[in-house]
């Protein structure tokens, strides 16, 4: 049994790419947590894609042993959270788990977006906060500037920050020491009734579902009967242990204590996170806080290439969303793609990791539809609808006005890029709300509408910069618009995938470059095919596919030219009959590719 005041529970937070997974794999070596054998880089980036993409999406935790100076025995509970915005959801929740975090600043690149975002987290949970310089070994690492920034631009002490290099190990032994002497100990009462916070869950195909949760008061133990305060369900505990990163069984988990139960709970959906777990008798009286469900921000709908995969999808679909509270989904059908499912994500990232899941551990081919945020359409009777689809637009002669999503988007840029960055959001309809510089960096405020956003303003932004700028936003309101609704008609039929609501003053632009898109990425056929964007029955933008022809006039060599001219109207006339009955494919990549606009 640890005594309370020897637990250290923290998360270590920072932008994306600072170092945060490499900082936990020496953190996990130098307490010898894992043997020499067994230990690879980013060890607790577990997923493949996380691995492949070089990111964090979940938030994964482990417990080490660690000897102090002192000769004391410390418990050292880590989180390592994601530091991409899109899973902000993630950092969030696993703050309200620990105590204090360590932020990780490159000594090179400076403070970012992302960690003004994460530390904002960290500040809201009432943390203990130790900065941390990493990459301290660069050539271009300059330590005592980016001490004034994180004091400047954050607002906290930083004239004992941590210098290390995680690559190389260089001082790491400082971060344990000042994880055990600047961070606090938990608090709690073993004799109190059992009051346990559940921070996440997940599904395992043996144990069924894990629950990662954190002891605040009293003691959980084999055989125990749980009940969960928010569903009332009652549970008896199989198995209770820790993450060292593989699950290892333990007796019983007492205060502060960080780790994991199964109790024969068949779906993950029975274990809302952030909810209470107590005993079924004997129970705490109070709940926890808890969470507020994470809001999508963006929506698409996935469909099956073959349509005979819907059930395989379904099920994909609902395994998913169990291990990730913040994708939602419900079904809906097409005419052109047939049955699938409209999926909410916080954000693009997020839906492209979604599918790229799907897609890898279920081996599932999907189509994707344009990404669209909700509007909301109020109607001349007074009412307000919600407007997921834009193919599900109500009759326009009944809306008084379309409402649109805004964002307040916080760009950090180097001086020399400030003008392309101030020109990208003004393009992209935004209206600057502040300008402030803390060092030779600018900070820009933008309010921006979230439909210019989702596309590729990010892909831009970082092109514009050339990677430097880094960007970070939160929801901001809904605001009147002109938007219209555009569709793309291929051979004349309306292709509901492709359907996006617009600006009206940039509705022809948009139209015309979608056609000319399009046009490159429609293979020929038989037939001419017309692309045309259309705004209501007015047609805006018009290209045309030409036909693939054979040269029926090969075989004849001299003579009359109108023995010629005869076999050319006779293939007119297959052409003209051919389109009438002809149907077109139009191959899944240019879906994704028509959606990605360049300017």
């Amino acid at each position: 049994m640890t005594d309370l005041k020897n637990i250290r529970n923290f998360s270590i937070v920072a932008h994306i790419d600072h170092g945060k997974s490499t900082l936990a794999d020496r953190l996990i070596q130098e307490t010898g947590t894992v043997k020499e054998r067994d230990m690879q880089a980013q060890l607790l980036d577990s997923m493949d894609i996380e691995r492949e993409r070089g990111i964090t999406i979940k938030a994964n935790t482990v417990r080490s042993d660690y000897r102090a100076k002192d000769g004391q025995d410390y418990v050292l509970n880590l989180i390592d959270t994601p530091g991409h915005v899109d899973f902000a959801y993630e950092v969030s929740r696993s703050m309200r788990a620990v105590e204090g975090s360590l932020l990780v600043v490159d000594a090179s690149q400076g403070v970012e977006a992302q960690t003004l975002a994460n530390v904002y987290h960290a500040v809201e949970a009432d943390h203990e906060i130790v900065p941390v310089l990493n990459k301290i070994d660069l050539p271009a690492a300059e330590p005592e500037q980016v001490c004034a920034q994180i004091e400047d631009v954050i607002g906290i002490d930083a004239s004992e920050a941590v210098m290390i290099s995680a690559k190389t190990g260089l001082g790491i032994p400082d971060v344990l020491e000042a994880i055990v002497t600047r961070l606090p100990a938990p608090e709690g009462d073993e004799n109190a009734p059992l009051k346990a916070m559940l921070v996440d869950s997940w599904y395992d195909a043996y144990l069924g579902v894990v629950v990662l949760v954190r002891i605040i008061n009293g003691r959980l133990k084999k055989g125990d009967r749980i009940r969960m305060m928010h569903t009332d369900a009652v549970y008896p505990v199989d198995r209770v242990g820790v993450f060292k990163p593989e699950m290892t069984p333990v007796d019983s988990l007492g205060p502060g204590e960080i780790g994991f139960l199964t109790a024969s709970i068949k779906q993950v959906r029975d274990t809302r996170v952030g909810d209470t777990i107590t005993h079924e008798k004997k129970g705490c009286e109070e709940a926890l806080p808890g969470f507020a469900p994470a809001q999508p921000v963006v929506f698409c709908g996935l469909f099956p290439v073959d349509s005979s995969e819907f059930e395989d999808m379904r099920e994909a679909i609902s395994k998913l969303a169990l291990n990730d509270a913040s994708f939602s989904y419900e079904m809906e059908t097409s005419a052109a793609l047939g049955f699938g499912f409209r999926c909410g994500f916080l954000g693009l990232l997020h839906m492209e990791v979604i599918r790229d899941r799907i897609e890898r551990e279920y081996d599932i081919d999907l189509i994707t539809t344009a990404p669209s945020v909700v509007y909301q359409i109020h109607m001349n009777d007074g009412s307000v609808q919600e407007l997921h689809n834009p193919a599900d637009m109500p009759d326009p002669t009944h809306i008084d006005h379309i409402e649109e999503p805004r964002i307040k988007a916080t760009i950090l840029v180097p001086d020399d890029y400030l003008g392309d960055v101030l020109k990208l959001c003004q393009d992209r309809r935004g209206i600057q709300i502040d300008l402030t510089y803390a060092g030779t960096r600018a900070m820009v405020v933008y309010d921006l509408p979230l439909n210019e956003v989702v596309f590729d303003f990010y892909d831009r932004l970082k092109s514009v910069t050339k990677g430097y700028a880094s960007f970070d936003y939160q929801m901001y309101g809904y605001r009147e618009d002109q938007l219209v609704k555009m569709q793309i008609l291929v051979n004349d039929e309306p292709v509901d995938a492709l359907s996006t609501m617009v600006h009206r003053a940039r509705a022809e632009a948009r139209g015309r470059a979608m056609c000319a898109k399009l046009k490159e990425l429609i293979p020929q056929h038989m037939f001419k095919v017309p692309i045309q964007a259309a705004i209501g029955g007015r047609i805006i933008a018009r290209e045309t596919i030409s036909a693939l022809r054979k040269d029926v006039t090969a075989k004849c060599y001299g003579g009359d030219m109108t023995r010629k001219r005869k076999l050319l109207d006779k293939q007119k006339k297959g052409k003209k009959k051919m389109r009438q009955f002809g149907k077109v494919d139009i191959p899944q990549s240019a879906f994704i590719n028509a959606l990605k606009m360049d300017d």
